[in-house]
């Protein structure tokens, strides 16, 4: 007995559907009677990597990605996604957003085509994907200053997120969501469990006054939620309030992640170390953090005077051993 195969063509055009049965007839017969392996299309692997990927914590952007991405690749088969395929990819990205941004959708079409060749066998080869060299992490932090400007030009319910996440160095997703079942005020401690965090462990949030006062003020507005407008919890922050409000403030190239940048840089020149800054930010390594070792000049100065005492008189010694030798060679 034969298996019957159900599957559309994704046209009305009868010519076209009939050329397409062909074709997958041909295709079953191939991998029933010569042991070729079936193909398969990018959108099945694109839905694959989703579902075996939902524990990601940029699964949500990993579908906004796939979807800009669907006119592309939507209808083709993996083995048609070729080099020249990639390059009109890239080409689109790039007429539309910066070199690291087309990276990450570089880089997520060569995770499901890798997976789709070394995983699940549905691919014989990989396209060579080259991803463009990035000058580095971007670093951009607030004066004091500038922090005031921009708190004072925000609406009330905008200024106590932000307030927050100066305060603690959350990202945005963390502050945005905070329920009060993650906060102890009477103990001034929070947390972000594993599967809110970034890098999938869960971070311990030490309540300062300010990071407490907030926390204070909003509490009753809402039974869940901390941070809300109009009795609603707030869902974004990258809004037209915020905007206009950093225009105002007269501060340019600024995002709301750059608060945390802003929150790492303070704590290093005030003299937070490197495995302290690590654990409040909740950072997998240190080195993450010693981006910002170059604005704590100070706290450095400090560690280098630690040799100051022997090194010194080791220097005294080489001096008076000169001197001596200077006016013995002076008198001869």
């Amino acid at each position: 007995m034969g298996e019957t195969v159900y599957r559309s063509s994704g046209t009305a055009d009868r010519a076209k559907a009939q050329e397409y049965h062909d074709r997958l007839k041909a295709e079953i017969w191939e991998v029933k009677r010569l042991g070729r392996k079936p193909r398969h299309s990018w959108k099945e692997a694109a839905g694959r990597w989703l579902e075996e990927t939902s524990e990601k914590a940029t699964h949500k952007e990993d579908e906004k990605k796939l979807q800009w991405l669907h006119p592309f690749l939507g209808k083709l088969m993996l083995d048609e996604i070729t080099r020249d395929v990639i390059d009109r990819v890239t080409a689109a990205k790039l007429k539309e957003a910066t070199k690291a941004t087309t990276n990450r959708y570089l880089a997520l079409v060569r995770s499901i085509l890798r997976r789709s060749c070394d995983e699940w066998e549905w691919l014989e080869r990989v396209p060579k994907i080259s991803l463009f060299k990035e000058t580095g992490s971007r670093e951009r932090s607030l004066t004091w200053e500038q922090a005031k400007r921009l708190l004072d030009e925000l609406p009330e319910h905008q200024r106590e997120a932000v307030l927050f996440a100066l305060a603690t160095g959350l990202r945005q997703g963390n502050v945005l969501k905070l329920e009060w079942s993650q906060v102890n005020l009477e103990l001034r401690h929070a947390w972000i469990p594993g599967w809110q965090s970034k890098n999938r462990r869960a971070i311990s949030v030490p309540l300062n006054e300010v990071a407490l006062g907030v926390l204070q003020r909003q509490f009753g507005k809402h039974p869940a939620r901390v941070f809300t407008y109009a009795g609603r919890p707030l869902e974004t922050a990258n809004t037209k309030a915020w905007r206009a409000a950093l225009t105002r403030a007269g501060i340019e190239n600024f995002r709301w992640h750059d608060l945390r940048h802003t929150w790492a840089t303070w704590q290093r020149q005030a003299g937070t170390p490197t495995h302290e800054l690590q654990h409040l930010g909740g950072w997998r390594t240190g080195a993450m953090v010693e981006r910002y070792a170059h604005v704590a000049p100070d706290h450095l100065a400090n560690a280098a005077g630690r040799l100051d005492g022997m090194l010194g008189q080791v220097a005294n010694s080489v001096a008076t051993a000169t001197n001596k030798n200077g006016l013995h060679n002076a008198s001869r």
